[in-house]
């Protein structure tokens, strides 16, 4: 089973893993197959959704995703999180798109060659000098 497939099944079963529709244990079951994976299963999701959105952000991507799928939402922490049935369907469905979205690119070489150099770009732009001094 290749990373989408395994992606499309924990978003069609979620019950299989032992998940809800609720989106912090989804995110952090993908969290967690990605460090299984040794990174690899989300290996440039950080820079395709700064790249994605134009805007880059210091913020981890489980944030940023709840971000972009509940507009007006301000994060606080994991343990304040409380939302409606209907806020974490959209949340889980927002993050399970985003993962499937990135995964095209991420198998593409070429699509996540362009990727990286344009989050280059964005970083060279917004601090300016010599990459080497930005990491």
């Amino acid at each position: 089973m290749n990373d989408k497939q395994f992606v499309e099944q924990v978003r069609g079963h979620p019950e299989m893993y032992g998940l809800g529709s609720t989106y912090h244990p989804t995110a952090a079951l993908l969290l967690g197959f990605n460090q299984a994976r040794s990174g690899g299963l989300l290996r440039g999701f950080h820079e395709w959704l700064a790249v994605r959105e134009g805007e880059l952000s210091s913020q981890h991507w489980m944030a940023r995703v709840l971000a972009q799928a509940l507009p007006g939402f301000t994060f606080r922490g994991f343990d304040s999180l409380r939302f409606e049935p209907e806020q974490e369907r959209q949340a889980v469905d927002h993050l399970f798109s985003l993962v499937l979205e990135f995964l095209e690119v991420r198998d593409d070489p070429w699509a996540l060659t362009s990727t990286y150099a344009q989050y280059h770009h964005m970083r060279i732009s917004l601090y300016g000098g010599d990459p080497a001094e930005m990491s």
